[in-house]
């Protein structure tokens, strides 16, 4: 009922339109503070927690992802309603289960309001109704209730974050705005439940934060964070152009397509298999199960691939983690 009110209430406010916003740049040189850069950066267009991993149950391999989005509209509304659209939340979760076959994933979208959705600025704390991701006490804990599956699950995050590229500040492109602040959490241990049966494994946690993520050029981006069995983590990004190519990669990253697949239910075709060279290391990319598209085009207005995957050497497992494929169906537009 409180979830139906709220939907209700939003749909009869009044969008006054006031100026239009003015976000902020991303700069070089600028010094990440922690606990304050776990929070939100309200006055940034797009920001995302992005939590992945495999978790183990009667040691079956499963695949999770949980993400919340924050972004600021592009106008400000002179409305004083407390229902005015000053920051929208968006979530998605999904899990893969080889035994299932497809991806089962939910999604929520909803606006900053009456502290039914929400992110704070001190630290990690997100949430849309019922469903939370926050840190508290070197944990990030998260609380998902989908559908057709539940999720509780804590994340120990016991090391310092991991800054990407310089120090935090991360291009995307060759303009000086098309950059992000950047940091990831990788190897994190984790343990909860799983529709209330117990599960364990590890995570990968991205933090970012932007108001000129893609250029106009721009078609969508490939992402992939490994956690390796050594203890060490490999994390690399491109962003591909709309003519097929690439648009940007930071030096030394390539992505190369060994295998795809097709959705028998969009018909996009994504290279789900991957050879990733970055800082020096290469690794085949393959996946736990071939149908892990997502289609969030009621919440973020797209569909892509989001899934688990095995890194191999020379065919030995060194790794597990999580591949990205965006902007394969459209253009991807934040």
């Amino acid at each position: 009922m409180r979830r139906r009110a709220f939907i209700l209430a939003m749909l009869a406010a009044p969008l006054a339109r006031g100026g239009e916003v003015k976000y902020p740049l991303v700069r070089r040189g600028t010094r990440l503070r922690f606990p304050r850069d776990h929070g939100a950066h309200p006055e940034y267009r797009t920001e995302w927690w992005y939590a992945t991993g495999w978790l183990e149950r009667a040691k079956a391999p499963l695949g999770f992802q949980i993400t919340f989005f924050r972004a600021r509209p592009r106008w400000d509304s002179d409305n004083p309603s407390k229902f005015a659209p000053r920051q929208l939340l968006l979530a998605h979760a999904a899990i893969a289960d080889p035994g299932h076959g497809r991806l089962r994933h939910d999604q929520r979208a909803a606006r900053d309001a009456l502290g039914l959705a929400g992110a704070g600025t001190r630290s990690t704390e997100v949430w849309i109704d019922d469903w939370r991701f926050a840190l508290e006490g070197g944990a990030y804990r998260a609380q998902i209730a989908a559908r057709d599956f539940t999720l509780e699950l804590a994340l120990q995050a016991p090391r310092a974050p991991l800054l990407q590229g310089e120090g935090g500040f991360s291009r995307k492109g060759h303009r000086p705005e098309e950059a992000s602040y950047y940091y990831s959490r990788p190897q994190l241990a984790v343990s909860g439940t799983l529709d209330g049966k117990e599960v364990q494994g590890s995570a990968w946690l991205d933090h970012e934060w932007s108001s000129q993520y893609l250029a106009p050029e721009a078609a969508g981006w490939d992402w992939a964070g490994i956690n390796l069995h050594d203890g060490k983590s490999l994390t690399a990004f491109r962003i591909r152009d709309r003519q097929g190519g690439v648009h940007y990669a930071p030096p030394g990253v390539t992505f190369t397509p060994q295998r795809t697949w097709r959705s028998p239910r969009t018909d996009v075709e994504y290279p789900v298999a991957m050879r990733v060279a970055a800082h020096g290391q290469e690794v085949d990319l393959v996946p736990l199960m071939d149908d892990q598209e997502l289609d969030a085009r009621r919440s973020a207005g797209t569909i892509y691939w989001e899934g688990a995957v095995r890194a191999l050497q020379s065919g030995k497992e060194v790794g597990r983690g999580y591949l990205e494929l965006t902007g394969y169906w459209q253009p991807m537009t934040l």
